[in-house]
């Protein structure tokens, strides 16, 4: 039998290595970030067109590259930064298994130029699809330019999977926040499509996070620092009143690097239980130093799932550190039941002397004895009791004058009216009263609106109703353009990210059509000037917030369409919510306005929206 166990070449075990390593190309940024920052840059740039499908080019000012280390760098397990297997184990470097650049040069066409300090000129390597088109002695400041054009462009199946140039933008721009917020001592600057996203110079790591997140992020961070023998805590978290509902602003760096934990997220919501609402999740920026020793980082692909020797002990740590940090700032409330306040002596009455209160009494004052005439001054009486004098108490007869006009049944009260209660609704017919309409409906634990149909009846979930109604209006004004907007007195200034701004701006022509008027987009600042009839002033930053979010998460269904995003996120901000109480005016205009969509029986999340019971359903209950 012939041998069929044959050693793959090199550019097909390349293109596999790349399908672990290269997902999108958020994973070349990434790789080529860590690369950069290996190399002790000072200052990178990131420069990206139509979402890194076409360009992606990062440019550093680090050590750089021989012309041999340059060429080798392509090639598979080549690697500066170990040697022998006991390094794994004691690594402090981003990338270290040789696989990134090798991954990369099988599957798009790749620029290399580099140049070390002390060389006179650098080097120039093109490479397309592992194979080297040229390399050329050329002129080039110190450090490494990287440039990666057409992605996948030799797997139309995996390019073809990729999605929007916005979707990818935003994974690209969440790898450049992740390696920005671990290095807040390296200037950053990233474009897109010829325009400046961050310009992020070189601070600390509390301004570092302001830059990338905004102004209005700096009043909500709460310092946490803790040092021990296994562990090294720094960072900040947000105060528990700024709890999201989206998992958005939590980060893990451990040893500079960006790393995912559910076990030590439930350590930070552990830390917060009982000061946020229920289903909402903290925002977090913690940094932890550990022994290289006692970490595995090289589980995954990625790097960013690790394994520690010491769970339980971290855990333990985290959590406490957390909580004392709350409670020493404030942010939790102390209460001391050993003391009693109100026994603490001010400093100005320590050496006072104590005095007894002077209580002067008249000796002669009489309170029935009647006043004649007002005695003279003051003399030895209470002070303000003296002009004391007793009410005549003549003509009392006349108090209870026409209580005897009483009427002929004896009732007193007859002419009395009392207020009554409003009745909102009643589930008997009254056959005096005429009907003011056919269908009748109440409200049933401020919740459900029952109301009646010729086989039975009908309960409907009023916020699911309620979504129904608004998504189709939204939905139907986008696409003909025709919603009203609702012009403000003064405009409003709201304060976004730089991020936010960046897909509010992608969306600013849907959010015009249903009635939002913006007076500028900047970089963090955004003003509007009009709103939609739906929309209160009060509710226009929840309502902007939301959306950002649904984004962000990749909140779609079974539409990709920013429309259909849009129209079910305004829906579930301003839907009518369980525990709002309806009259009988709204339950009727509700029920009648979701029977006149064009899908009444499912929310725009693919949920039901009312149930019917009919009259056999009734009768088997009584079986």
């Amino acid at each position: 039998m012939a041998d069929i166990i044959k050693l793959l070449p090199d550019h097909v075990a390349n293109q596999i290595a790349a399908g672990e390593v290269v997902q999108r190309p958020a994973s070349v940024v990434k790789e080529l970030l860590e690369n950069a920052i290996d190399a002790g840059a000072s200052t990178i740039k990131l420069i990206v067109k139509d979402g890194g499908k076409n360009l992606i080019q990062v440019v550093d000012n680090g050590k750089g590259m021989s012309p041999t280390d340059a060429r080798l760098s392509f090639e598979r397990h080549a690697t500066s930064k170990i040697q022998k297997a006991e390094d794994l184990f004691n690594l402090n470097t981003k990338g270290f298994r040789g696989e990134a650049l090798a991954s990369i040069a099988a599957i798009a066409h790749v620029e290399l130029q580099t140049k070390m300090e002390s060389d006179e000129v650098g080097t120039q390597i093109k490479i397309e699809g592992s194979k080297i088109i040229s390399q050329e002695v050329m002129v080039t400041p110190k450090g490494t330019s990287m440039l990666v054009k057409n992605l996948f462009f030799n797997i139309p199946a995996r390019r073809n999977f990729l999605k929007s140039n916005h979707v990818e933008l935003r994974h690209i721009t969440d790898e450049f926040h992740r390696v920005a917020l671990a290095h807040p001592g390296i200037a950053f600057h990233y474009y897109n499509n010829g325009s400046e996203l961050f310009n992020l110079p070189a601070v600390n790591y509390r301004k570092r996070i302001v830059q990338i997140f905004g102004g209005k992020t700096n009043p909500k961070l709460v310092p946490v620092e803790e040092e021990t023998q296994v562990v090294k805590i720094s960072g900040f978290v947000n105060k528990p009143e700024f709890a999201k509902k989206s998992r958005g602003e939590q980060f893990f760096f451990v040893n500079d690097r960006f790393i995912k934990s559910p076990y030590l997220h439930h350590a930070v919501v552990a830390a917060f239980e009982g000061l946020i609402r229920p289903n909402t999740y903290p925002g977090y920026f913690l940094c932890l130093e550990v022994d290289p020793g006692t970490i595995d980082i090289n589980i995954h692909p990625t790097k960013t799932e690790v394994k520690f020797d010491d769970e339980h002990t971290l855990y333990a740590l985290l959590r406490s550190t957390i909580k004392h940090s709350l409670g020493q700032f404030s942010v939790v409330p102390a209460i001391d039941f050993d003391q009693d306040p109100n026994l603490n002596t001010p400093y100005s009455f320590k050496d006072k002397e104590v005095e007894l209160p002077k209580v002067a009494v008249d000796a002669t004052f009489n309170p029935f004895a009647e006043s004649t005439s007002k005695p003279q001054g003051n003399s030895g009486g209470a002070k303000g009791y003296s002009n004391f004098s007793k009410p005549s108490t003549k003509g009392w007869e006349n108090l209870y004058e026409g209580l005897g006009s009483e009427k002929e049944d004896g009732n007193p009260f007859a002419s009395i009216e009392f207020e009554s209660e409003v009745i909102t609704g009643s589930i008997f017919k009254d056959e005096n009263v005429e009907e003011e309409s056919a269908t009748t409906t109440f409200q049933l634990r401020r919740k459900y609106i029952v109301t009646t149909i010729k086989s039975g009846m009908v309960v409907i979930d009023q916020s699911r109703a309620h979504q129904r109604v608004l998504y189709e209006k939204f939905l139907k004004n986008i696409t003909i353009q025709e919603a009203v907007s609702q012009q403000l007195l003064f405009p409003l200034s709201l304060s976004f990210s730089t991020a936010d701004v960046t897909i509010l701006k992608e969306i600013q022509g849907q959010l015009t059509t249903i009635g939002f008027a913006f007076n500028a987009l900047n970089d963090d600042k955004v003003e509007i000037t009009g709103v939609p009839l739906q929309v209160t002033e009060s509710e226009v930053g929840m309502v902007l917030e939301q959306l950002i979010s649904d984004y962000q998460m990749e909140i779609v269904g079974d539409s990709f369409s920013q429309t259909d995003i849009l129209s079910k996120t305004l829906s579930k901000t301003l839907s009518v919510k369980t525990g709002a109480v309806l009259d009988n005016a709204s339950q009727l205009a509700l029920v009648n306005d979701l029977f006149a969509c064009k899908e009444p029986g499912l929310s725009p999340f693919n949920k039901p929206t009312y149930i019917t019971i009919t009259e056999n359903d009734i009768d088997k209950k009584f079986i």
